[in-house]
């Protein structure tokens, strides 16, 4: 696994074996980068973070800051200490639901890939709890399975697949 794009494309991602973290793979990243366009100087919620693939690309493409949430940020930190991104994101172990209640942050992009055994029952609570976080050109991106894909009711602006993966980019409440 690797940074596609930008001032750290090429380098390295850290990601353990086994099913306990399913990151977003090179090309699903390529693609989605691709349809989102230029993310320079946004600031990024990267919830469900697990390797921190999908803030760290958006930093290595411009984004300026990033706030990465999960309940095991082992590998997230390995990885944003590993590329000297430090001062420019923030890690909070926390549940998502949890963290999202008590942030008081306004984000431009929010990242949303949980486990998906559990992202087709997360969307009535999930929903409520984003959309009052993005700022007033904020996108949510969420990653889940293709077969049982998490449900958002805000308003849809691209939907893809690529092969048992399922990206939908959202946009927030009309205000």
């Amino acid at each position: 696994m690797r940074v596609v794009a930008g001032e750290l494309g090429g380098r390295r991602l850290t990601s353990p074996r086994g099913r306990a973290l399913r990151p977003t793979a090179d090309r699903v990243r390529e693609a989605l980068f691709s349809i989102l366009g230029e993310v320079a100087g946004e600031r990024v919620l990267d919830l469900y973070a697990g390797t921190g693939a999908l803030a760290i690309e958006a930093l290595s493409r411009g984004a300026s800051s990033a706030t990465l949430v999960d309940t095991d940020l082992r590998t997230a930190r390995l990885n944003v200490d590993a590329l000297g991104l430090g001062e420019r994101c923030e890690l909070v172990r926390s549940d998502a639901l949890r963290h999202l209640r008590r942030d008081e942050g306004e984000y431009d992009l929010v990242f949303c890939d949980p486990p998906y055994g559990l992202a087709d029952r997360l969307g009535p609570q999930l929903e409520p709890l984003i959309a009052p976080r993005l700022s007033g050109e904020g996108r949510v991106i969420v990653e889940s399975g293709a077969r049982s894909p998490l449900e958002l009711g805000l308003p849809l602006l691209v939907e893809r697949r690529y092969g048992d993966t399922m990206i939908r980019v959202h946009t927030g409440p009309q205000r």
